[in-house]
């Protein structure tokens, strides 16, 4: 035998009135939220982050400011490695105009060491190499 339920409709809460309801909105005086001027569907870019892309800003920090640049490059690691590898004869010309030549054993952050014949080797300070050349390169 089947026990069946009488459906029973459900009690409805009282009618409202929905015609005395005040409306309550905002007043939106800046313009970027304004969303009725772009098309549906469309999303804007936002003025700052697009500003930002044009000077070529990445950094993501909220800041406004590039990142440092790296504190060494690979050249000037390359550069010494290339010339101790092949022991080339170097001029190193300091600031005071003084040339030593010798060929480079190895470099640091802050110094290089020229091996020289016939005299004693020298640690030479970064800060006071005006420029170097190889020996037999013509500087002028």
């Amino acid at each position: 035998m089947k026990d069946t339920i009488d459906s029973i409709p459900a009690e409805r809460p009282p009618q409202e009135d929905f015609a005395n309801r005040k409306l309550i909105r905002p007043s939106l005086t800046r313009a970027d939220h304004n969303h009725n001027s772009q098309p549906s569907g469309e999303r804007r870019e936002r003025p700052e982050r697009f500003e930002r892309q044009e000077r070529g800003e990445r950094n993501s920090n909220g800041g406004g400011r590039k990142s440092a640049p790296p504190d060494q490059t690979n050249a000037e690691n390359f550069y010494y490695q290339k010339q101790m590898q092949s022991k080339t004869a170097m001029v190193v010309v300091l600031c005071d105009g003084e040339e030593i030549r010798g060929t480079i054993e190895w470099y640091d952050k802050t110094c290089i060491k020229l091996s020289r014949t016939g005299a004693p080797n020298l640690m030479i300070y970064k800060p006071s190499i005006r420029y170097m050349y190889k020996e037999g390169e013509n500087t002028k």
